[in-house]
């Protein structure tokens, strides 16, 4: 609305202000640039159906090619920070987390890309970026938040880390990447098998993770849990128990001094107290043997060897389940090798997972996940809103318009920009995301304002006397430097965020799309159709006529097929085609058709 006002109220009164009345009018048609249009409109005006014909060619062409486009939720950061993630397994302590995460220190200590780090251990970094994918706090893992100088320094060090921490860190699941732009992801490949049962749901993620492994664009497959661990079960036997006078906490509490320990007494350290904690040693606690024969003390102040009262046993468990809808969902993750989009990958497993989906028992599924299911949502959230803008920019235009073949027209033009797009994002090699669809979003809204200009232009010229085919020239040879204008005033204005990260889809599509070949070629397009709405409603074709100079008149003489419902549209052999009609005269031919004779005036000729 601002922009409205400013162009219909201040643009004129600046305009006025600022342009001299006083300068050599000099016509538009002397130029050079105004002959070639002028030529290369009436040669679209005379082969209709053939412009139509190549334009849908184009527009066919162009979504031929839209696969080809890269096509990716949002872009990576501009910024110089890596993140750094290394997950143990997860039975690993506190402690030996602190030990890799000290080994990471070494390795990044003196590197001349980095400017400095911070590392955080049993827990995530603190949300210093928004959109920062903020880990829960896990004793087995670590994360380092690693600053480098620039952005060619952060990619040298990201080549760095990824083959140190291969050769280094076997033991660890590492992931190592630049901050996301848009809702945080994580892992950009995942998918979620969900079930009733632990064991067919690990063994449905095994498949997966083997077609994900077939994959050359794939790295680092893994698991978000799937590690079982050993632990002790003990058994405790109640009748037993209660004739010693023991109940089941009194046994774990006696088991849980040796194991984990207790608290003896507290020291100070300056204004810290740190606990002592009492235990077992190692070999004592995590020994079965050992485990079986301790010693639970008695109420009469006597022991009793744990096996008299219980069972002891190794068992296999999982120390960590997630769920989703109150269901075990196991998610297989992957990373995606350097330029490969993660939407290509799913599109090339896309046969392998249907054909498993089908195979999978009642109450299993697998769902997608990452970058795509995110994108998805962002699309869906777009696409629900969209039927509402569009019956509201039919219903404007429809009133604007006030006539059902001009609105088709205006509508026909619109998707030609996807032709330009396409071009300028397969130049640049930039995805096809969530904002280059809003730069799509709004380059068809300039395109169909555009061609209202066009078709109101026309409107005028036929209701000023002239003829379809002198309205349509006319109406395209004074609106053609304005819309081209505007072309340029987009291009410029979209040039400073061509370059960013963020913007740059959306600056692309919005470039290609409105670039003065493709909306020069639109408006070729436009008078195209124009032309054949207007002769199919008068069910007529072109035959080209001959002319006879006169000294202040011109006869343009035209033969008609033999039904005699053909005009001609076209006047040829004067510098311009700016005559006044004065009537026109039907004269019987000899071949039993008939012919007409129109006469106009055509002054200075």
């Amino acid at each position: 609305m601002a922009s409205w006002l400013i162009a219909v109220l201040f643009s004129p009164l600046i305009g006025t202000m600022v342009l001299s009345t006083q300068r050599e009018n000099k016509h538009a048609e002397q130029a050079v640039s105004y002959h070639v249009f002028h030529r290369i409109l009436l040669y679209s005006l005379r082969h209709p159906k053939g412009i139509i014909a190549v334009t849908g060619g184009l527009l066919c062409l162009s979504l031929a090619l839209l696969p080809l486009v890269p096509n990716q939720f949002f872009l990576s950061s501009d910024r110089p920070e890596l993140i750094v993630d290394l997950r143990l397994k997860q039975d690993a302590s506190i402690y030996a987390a602190d030990k890799v995460s000290q080994r990471l220190d070494e390795i990044l200590r003196d590197h001349k890309d980095i400017d400095h780090w911070s590392s955080y251990v049993g827990r995530g970094a603190v949300r210093f970026y928004l959109p920062l994918n903020v880990q829960l706090d896990n004793e087995f893992f670590t994360e380092t938040v690693v600053v480098t100088n620039d952005l060619d320094a952060r990619e040298r060090v990201r080549a760095y880390l990824e083959n140190a921490l291969q050769q280094k860190f076997p033991e660890v699941i590492e992931r190592i990447y630049p901050l996301e732009l848009g809702p945080p992801v994580g892992w950009p490949i995942q998918y979620r098998v969900s079930g009733e049962g632990n064991a067919k749901v690990r063994d449905i993620a095994d498949k997966v993770a083997g077609m994900l492994a077939a994959n050359p664009g794939l790295n680092n497959i893994n698991f978000n849990w799937m590690e079982p661990i050993q632990k002790f079960k003990i058994q405790v036997h109640q009748d037993e128990a209660r004739l010693l006078g023991l109940t089941s906490s009194d046994v774990a509490q006696a088991i849980n001094i040796v194991v984990s320990g207790e608290t003896a007494t507290q020291i100070r350290d300056d204004i810290y107290l740190i606990n002592v904690v009492a235990r077992a040693q190692e070999t004592e606690r995590m020994s079965l043997d050992r485990m079986r024969v301790l010693e639970i003390p008695l109420p009469n102040g006597k022991t009793v060897p744990l096996s008299e009262l219980a069972s002891v046993n190794y068992e296999q468990d999982f120390p960590l389940i997630w769920r989703r809808g109150r269901l075990p969902t196991l998610t297989v993750q992957a990373d995606v090798t350097h330029g490969v989009m993660p939407a290509t990958v799913m599109e090339q497993m896309y046969a392998a997972i249907s054909f498993l989906r089908q195979q999978l028992p009642s109450g299993y599924e697998i769902a997608v996940g990452g970058s795509v299911e995110e994108s998805m949502k962002s699309q869906v959230s777009v696409a629900a809103v969209f039927p509402i803008t569009i019956v509201l920019m039919i219903t404007v235009l429809m009133v604007q318009m006030q006539n059902i073949s001009r609105l088709v027209l205006v509508l026909s033009v619109a998707p030609l920009g996807v032709i330009g797009v396409v071009l300028a994002l397969l130049a640049v090699q930039k995805p096809m995301g969530f904002v280059a669809l809003l730069g799509v979003i709004a380059l068809v809204g300039m395109i169909v304002r555009n061609s209202v200009i066009l078709v109101h232009q026309i409107q005028v010229e036929q209701e000023a006397g002239r003829s379809d085919w002198s309205a349509v020239v006319e109406a395209t040879l004074l609106r053609v430097r304005p819309i081209m204008l505007t072309a340029v005033a987009a291009i410029l204005g979209m040039m400073p965020i061509a370059s960013t990260v963020f913007w740059g889809p959306m600056a692309a599509a919005i470039m290609g799309g409105a670039d003065r070949g493709n909306h020069a070629y639109s408006d070729f397009s436009a008078v195209a159709v124009c032309c054949v709405v207007s002769d199919s409603r008068r069910g007529v074709k072109t035959y080209r006529g001959s002319c006879v100079m006169t000294h202040c008149e011109l006869k343009l003489v035209v033969h008609h097929c033999r039904s005699g419902r053909r005009l001609l549209s076209a006047l040829r052999g004067t510098k311009r085609d700016r005559v006044q009609y004065v009537r026109t005269e039907e004269v019987p031919h000899a071949s039993g058709g008939r012919s007409f004779r129109r006469y106009c005036n055509a002054p200075g000729a």
